[in-house]
Formats: C-alpha cells, sequence, structure tokens
C-alpha cells in the first residue's frame, strides 16, 4: 500500500447532486437524496441471531452520525451495499471495473450481516457518490470510522490516503481529486493478515477457538463524507480540572490564518454558562462559577459549541459536549492507596466487556443493540467497564458518558504467540498513542491499559511512561495480569497493580505507591444450548441452573466486599458482560437473548461492593489475625505401615486412602507412596483457615516430573487454597495458589528426600517456599489467603472443582499450623530428623 495527501484547494465549478437521505442522531441534519446503492446484497444467517439482526437492511445501516465529540450539520452517510471482490497481492486497482459481489458497509467481511461471511487477507470496496450543489466551494472530508488493517483509497483513480491501524479514525480531503459534476468513485483497498501479522489484533484469530474468537477484516466502522470550509476544525481535546472549577477546550484548526479566532461555550438546557475566546488552534479555558460534576451516579454533560471565526465572520461551527471530573489516588488511613473520583472515594465495579457480536462481530448490528451492553451494566449495578483489548466506535463511548460508566480501556493486543519485532514495536506504539489521542476526551475513560497478560508485551518501563507523558490526566495500568500468563516481571510502574485470578477474587496486596486492582476474575459459567454458539462451550466453573450461578455470584461478591475494606483493592472486573463465542462466563447468552443470573441479586451484591467504598476508605476495617499456635493443628507421622488411615497426632483430622497407595519406607519410620494417577489421603473437613496465618511441611520424594504434583492442598469448591507441590512448568518445587507461585531455586532430583515448607503470612500478604530450611522464593499477591472450605489432601490437588495434580513418589511427616513459621522454626524443622 502507499501513503499520499492532496492539497487543499477550492471546489471546483459545476458539481451537482444531492445528499444521501439517511437520519442522524444528536440534532445533526443529513441531506434528502442519493446515488442508488447497488442492488444484490443478501444478509447470510449468522450462527445465534440477536434481537436487532433482522433490523439491518441496505437502508438504514448505522445510520447515526458517528462522532458525537465533533458534529457538523451538513454530512452524507456511506453506509450501504458497496461493491466488493477479493483481491490477490500485488494486483492493480480496479479503478472503473464493476467489482462481481455486494457488501453492506461497514459489517465486517466475515459478519453475517456483510452478506459475505468468509475472511479475505485483501479486498475491494468500489461505489459512487454525487456530491450536493449545496456544498459547492467547500473541501469534502471523507471520513473512516475504522479499517482493519492497512488501507488506501482511490477517488476517481487518484491516490488519497494510505493507513495502517485497525482501530483508529482517519480522514481525506478528496477535494482535489472530485471531478466537475457527475458521480465520484470510491475505490478502497485493504489488506488484513490477521494473526500470521504483527498489528495488533486484539482476541481476533483466523482460526479461533476457547479465548480467541472470529477475525473481523475490512471496514467496520462508520463511512462518510462532509464538507468543510478551507479553515475549519479538525478536531477537540478538552481537559477538565475540577480543583480550578475550569474546563480547557483545544481546538486543532486547519487552515487557520492570522488574527482567526475561536469562540467556545458550554450550555446547559440551551442556557448559556461559561464562554471562552482564543486565537484559532490554541487552547481556551472555560471558567464555572457552580460547576456540575460527572459521575456515574450523575452522568451530567455540558453541551459545547466551538466557532472558528475569520475576520470576524463565522467559518465553521461544532458541536461537542465534555463532562467535568477528576480521578486521583490517594492513600487511605492504613497507607493503602486509593481510587478517587471527584475527590470521593469510588470502587470501580466492572464487567469485562469484550465488544463482539454473532451477527456483526466487531460492529454491533445497530445503535440500540450497541448501546445494550452499557445500559445492562447500569441495570446490573455496575458503575464501570473494562474494555477488552478492541477499540470501539466513537458512539460506544459517547453511550458510557451519557450512561455514567467509568471505563478501563485497553489496548488491542498484538499476537500473543509471538515477540513483535522493532517495527513491529513501533507500529504497537504509534497506534496506542493514535487511541489516546483519538478518545482523550472521553469523559467516561479513566485508566489506558497497554499491555493484557503480557500479549506482545515489551519494554513496559519505558511503554508505561509514554502512556503517562501522552495523557497524565488518566491512570496507567502498564500490564492487566501482571501475575500470570505471559507477563513479564512487575516491572512497578504505573499506576496499578493489576491482578488476575479466576475464581477469585483475587487479593493482591497494595505496595503502598498504586492502586491495587482485580483486572479479572469470575468466569462462572451456563450453558444454554439453544442460544450457544455451535463448538465445545468453556468457562471457568459451570454451573447446572440459574439458581446456582446465582449463588455462586453473590459469594464471590461478598468476599469482594472483604477484599475491597482489608486489601485495599480498589476495583474488581468481572468476567464477564456476555458470553463470547466459545465462552458461555457471561451475565447474558451471546445473542443478547437470555439474562443467566438472577438480575435482582446481581445488582444487590455489586451495590453493597460499590457502597462499601467509603467506609474502606476510612480505615476503620483493618484486619486483624490470631497468632496462632505453638504446636501444629495437624501432624501425620505416615508410620502405620498398613491399613486405610493416617492418623492426626495433634488432632482428630484423620485422613483417609484412596485407590490403594503403598506403605513403604520413609523417611524415617513408613511413608505413602503414590502412584501419581489417582493414590491419595485426604480427611473428611477442613484443618487451617488458610485466609489467615498458616504453615504446611512435608517430606517429599519424587519418582517422575511429568506433570504437576501436589504434595499437599486444602480443596474450596473449585481450586486447592494452596499447593505444596512440584510445578512442572517451572522444573521447580513450589508453594502456590492459583494467583502465583514461590518457586524453588533449582531444579529437583529424583529418588532424593527433600524438606518442603510453605508460609503464609497473611500481615504481609506473603507466601513464601523453604527447601531443606533454605528460604527460597517469597511472593507477595496476597493480603487475604484462598480460603479453604474442603478437606485437606495429601498427595493430589484439585483444579475446576475436580481432583488433579495426583504426586508420582513418597511423601512422609505432614505438618500443619495455624500461624506463620519464623525462619528459624522452618531452619530447624528441616535439618532435624523427625522424632
Amino acid at each position: 500500500m502507499f501513503s499520499s495527501s492532496s492539497r487543499r484547494r477550492r471546489l471546483p465549478a459545476g458539481l451537482t447532486a444531492a445528499v444521501l437521505a439517511l437520519s442522524a442522531a444528536g440534532g445533526i441534519a443529513a441531506g434528502s437524496a442519493a446515488d442508488a446503492a447497488p442492488s444484490g446484497w443478501h444478509a447470510k444467517t449468522p450462527p445465534l441471531s440477536t434481537p436487532w439482526t433482522s433490523q439491518v437492511g441496505p437502508n438504514n445501516a448505522l445510520p447515526e452520525y458517528p462522532r458525537p465529540q465533533l458534529t457538523r450539520n451538513a454530512w452524507t452517510n456511506l453506509n450501504g451495499v458497496w461493491q466488493f471482490a477479493g483481491a490477490d497481492e500485488g494486483e492493480k486497482p480496479p479503478v472503473g471495473q464493476t467489482l462481481a459481489e455486494r457488501i453492506l458497509v461497514p459489517y465486517p467481511v466475515e459478519s453475517a450481516l456483510s452478506g459475505i461471511m468468509r475472511h479475505e487477507d485483501r479486498m475491494w470496496y468500489r461505489r459512487t457518490v454525487t456530491v450536493p450543489k449545496s456544498w459547492h466551494g467547500q473541501h469534502l472530508l471523507l471520513h473512516f470510522g475504522a479499517v482493519d488493517y492497512d488501507t488506501t483509497v482511490w477517488v476517481n483513480g487518484t491516490k488519497v490516503v494510505h493507513h495502517k491501524g485497525g482501530y483508529d479514525a482517519f480522514s481525506a480531503d478528496i477535494t482535489s481529486a472530485v471531478h466537475a459534476g457527475g458521480k465520484q468513485e470510491i475505490l478502497v483497498g485493504v489488506s488484513d493478515p490477521t494473526d500470521s501479522g504483527e498489528q495488533p489484533i486484539g482476541k481476533q484469530r483466523n482460526d479461533p477457538s476457547g479465548i480467541f474468537y472470529t477475525p473481523t477484516s475490512g471496514i467496520w466502522q462508520t463511512v462518510w463524507l462532509e464538507p468543510v470550509a478551507y479553515t475549519h476544525v479538525d478536531s477537540l481535546v478538552t481537559t477538565p480540572n475540577v480543583a480550578r472549577k475550569q474546563l480547557t477546550v483545544k481546538p486543532v484548526v486547519t487552515g487557520a490564518q492570522d488574527g482567526d479566532t475561536v469562540v467556545v461555550t458550554a450550555s446547559t438546557k440551551g442556557t448559556q454558562v461559561a464562554r471562552a475566546t482564543g486565537a484559532a488552534g490554541s487552547a481556551v479555558t472555560l471558567a464555572f462559577a457552580k460547576p456540575h460534576l460527572w459521575s456515574p451516579n450523575d452522568p451530567f454533560l455540558y453541551d459545547l459549541t466551538v466557532k472558528v471565526k475569520h475576520r470576524g465572520t463565522v467559518v465553521d461551527s461544532v458541536g461537542s459536549y465534555a463532562g467535568l471530573r477528576s480521578v486521583t489516588v490517594h492513600k487511605d488511613a492504613q497507607g493503602k492507596p486509593r481510587l478517587l473520583l471527584n475527590g470521593k472515594p469510588i470502587f470501580s465495579m466492572a464487567t469485562l466487556d469484550q465488544g463482539f457480536w454473532p451477527d456483526g462481530i466487531y460492529t454491533a448490528p445497530t445503535d440500540d443493540a450497541l448501546k445494550f451492553d452499557l445500559e445492562q451494566h447500569k441495570q446490573l449495578g455496575f458503575n464501570s467497564v473494562r474494555k477488552h483489548i478492541k477499540v470501539e466506535p466513537d458512539r460506544w463511548y459517547y453511550w458510557a458518558d451519557k450512561l455514567g460508566l467509568l471505563v478501563w480501556q485497553d489496548m488491542p493486543a498484538t499476537n500473543s504467540d509471538r515477540h513483535p519485532s522493532a517495527a513491529g514495536q513501533q507500529q504497537f506504539l504509534k497506534e496506542l498513542h493514535t487511541m489516546i489521542d483519538q478518545h482523550r476526551s472521553e469523559t467516561s475513560i479513566i485508566g489506558w491499559v497497554p499491555f493484557n497478560e503480557g500479549w506482545g508485551e515489551f519494554d513496559p518501563v519505558s511503554t508505561a511512561a509514554q502512556v503517562k507523558k501522552w495523557d497524565p490526566t488518566r491512570l496507567v495500568d502498564a500490564d492487566s495480569g501482571v501475575n500470570c500468563c505471559a507477563s513479564l516481571p512487575d516491572s512497578g510502574e504505573g499506576d496499578v497493580y493489576d491482578d488476575h485470578t479466576y475464581l477469585g477474587p483475587g487479593t493482591p496486596t497494595s505496595d503502598g505507591k498504586r492502586l491495587t486492582i482485580d483486572g479479572e476474575y469470575g468466569g462462572l459459567g451456563l450453558i444454554d444450548k439453544a442460544h450457544d454458539w455451535p463448538g465445545t462451550p468453556g468457562s471457568y466453573q459451570l454451573f447446572p441452573d440459574k439458581a446456582a450461578l446465582t449463588a455462586k455470584y453473590v459469594e464471590l461478591q461478598k468476599k469482594l466486599v472483604q477484599v475491597e475494606n482489608q486489601c485495599g483493592v480498589s476495583a474488581a472486573i468481572y468476567t464477564q458482560i456476555t458470553d463470547v463465542e466459545n465462552e458461555v462466563n457471561g451475565f447474558w447468552t451471546y445473542d443478547r437473548q437470555v439474562e443467566k443470573m438472577d438480575p435482582a441479586a446481581v445488582r444487590k451484591a455489586n451495590l453493597a461492593v460499590v457502597r462499601a467504598a467509603p467506609g474502606a476508605y476510612s480505615g476503620a476495617n483493618a484486619p486483624t489475625y490470631p497468632a496462632g499456635q505453638q504446636n501444629p493443628v495437624a501432624s501425620y507421622a505416615l508410620d502405620e505401615g498398613s491399613g486405610t488411615v493416617a492418623h492426626d497426632a495433634a488432632g482428630s483430622h484423620d485422613a483417609t486412602t484412596t485407590g490403594s497407595p503403598q506403605w513403604v519406607p520413609g523417611h524415617t519410620g513408613t511413608a505413602l507412596q503414590l502412584d501419581g494417577s489417582s493414590q491419595a489421603a485426604v480427611t473428611k473437613d477442613r484443618v487451617v483457615d488458610t485466609a489467615g496465618n498458616f504453615s504446611v511441611s512435608a517430606w517429599v520424594k519424587l519418582d517422575s516430573t511429568g506433570h504437576f504434583a501436589t504434595a499437599v492442598g486444602e480443596d474450596t469448591d473449585s481450586a486447592s487454597a494452596f499447593f505444596l507441590q512440584y510445578s512442572q512448568a517451572d522444573n521447580r518445587f513450589a508453594f502456590s495458589t492459583v494467583g502465583g507461585r514461590a518457586l524453588a531455586d533449582t531444579a529437583p532430583q529424583l529418588n532424593t528426600w527433600y524438606r518442603l515448607t510453605g508460609v503464609h503470612d497473611a500481615a504481609t500478604g506473603t507466601y513464601t517456599l523453604y527447601v531443606d530450611g533454605t528460604a527460597q522464593q517469597q511472593v507477595h499477591r496476597q493480603c487475604l489467603g484462598d480460603a479453604a472450605s474442603g478437606p485437606l489432601t495429601i498427595g493430589r490437588g484439585q483444579y475446576g472443582g475436580s481432583p488433579t495434580d495426583y504426586w508420582p513418589g513418597t511423601i512422609d511427616d505432614v505438618r500443619v499450623w495455624n500461624r506463620a513459621l519464623s525462619a528459624a522454626d522452618v531452619a530447624a524443622l528441616g535439618s532435624a530428623a523427625r522424632r
């Protein structure tokens, strides 16, 4: 693809036509007539239909004005039926040629609503348009909301723009390419390799499965034509300053001449409340005597008008809006950083919103559909949303602003399976910067998230600093899920430490500098065969019915209140608002037809979390932890030598063997030899409260290292509250929870005895592993331990509600304490022969 630009000049005389007859939103006037759209388009049948699928047709494909923060009265919507064809690499532009197929713009080529419903790496779009006579003497701007990915546009055979980026808007001044009168040909060439390239793709995959989904290629946001004066506003940046009761408005003015001015007014219900004047292109500041602040409970927005004057005459006038709000971080009485909105503590209770649709993929079928998901957030008691590795059309952010939702905005990730090259990194940063620039005036956005779980991550320190430099008014979450997956080690950069724990909620420990948030948790699932995407449904935990699913959600939210109060967590993001393809963990099915939980119970649970924020900030709920007893609460010498019971010498928690393990000579006396597939010893009920201080120790010997293996754990209803284990992924011993592992320094040897000891200090939120009495790694992951509700297990773990990670080898002398052992205690334990 090639890049080019056209010089601005006056339109030639004699241009004639009428304007496309399409409706507009927000008082924006559209024209009255248009070229006839090419015939022959037919929608395909999607795997699932939404309530809006049948409403989409050639004459109403997203007719609303697409850019609510920069509106003009005259415009022509070019959505509708275009000619279409797949393309070959190096193919010449088919200027003046009729293309064989018909596609409904702006629905991506892979979608059913497009009428194509297949992937193309390269493609052509073509249509003609006539220019209204009333636009004579003005410049013509051709706008694209977003095209995925590499785009070149020709008008009447003249290349007018080349653009790379699948998530940002771009425009071309096509004045010099337009003929005097008659139809004007628009030809768009697009290349999109999806996951075979290096570009940001989010969760798009050519071969979707699991947590990755059907790709989007080509035009997927509104295309429109707009007449402007030679001197006109290209963009606006609005920045509130609540402390000073001000709003700064910086118009970017093209064609400004010496002496040109801008006049900015703010009004509410038609009454002007603030006004400022400045030189064209310079920032002006509006002062508010009694500012009305924006918040989720009161999403008040001021109407803005920006006029450009040349020699005292208005040559351009645009409409906009803005909200006044501040986002800051402040330490509470316990020294934990908390999120403040307008100077008051707020808990950001959000869902993960992926923005996929079974009929339109990346493109919501209608504006009502786009609004629906956000309305459901409000109905369910959420005050926030995390836009997950996707950037939405401007109207999505307009509805978030209008409805009152805080937004954590992700940057779409590159392919998670590869590290981007130097050129790929530069392109990523360029698109990240563009995303911030194009959406920095959205009132709802409170934080930028450049990386997710390390997918395509590089240089997080520099990247976080760059983002903060580009927009110092918002929070920077350097890497959401830095505790897991492919993430690089936590750099300490940015304003946020972001934990991902399923089922969770996670209980990350504050470092005293950054906000702590549960960036992802939950993922509770329910299968509804009549409304599920074709394929194998999955979630982090499945439930049999709506009642059981709702009850578990309420239980998670009750724990979240405790996490909020005691840990200082300032935000939580539940997975997720709707099912997406084979993920069935939404509040709604993917087709938005069935609500899967009791909405009243969900709303009540969410509001309890949100309303706890002031109490948490007061410091009145500082946690205390019992000292615990000196001696073990459970002790298993495993010297029975026969039978099916391992006696507890310290209490009443005898363990019963399963799968007939063998009694063999141990480190001292006898021990249990386990086959690594089905054998273990399990108590009847819980032995130790793992939410507080506890320690666990055992002599262990491995016969093989082919899989994860757990020496000692304690069950919940999902995953072990802790794992004293061998980690196959690291080839190390580990003291682990679902959210992280404290690892041994070196790999273990087979057929060798080791004393493993794990210590959880609830006050510091640390998990420490000792091997043979020597401290190994310590992880600062939790301020609360995962609470066990089930039995102590010797020789196996638990995950997804099922037994797993059986130990292949021998275990001896298991001891459990309800206190955090000191280093001296562990050293003595590790070096002493068992008595």
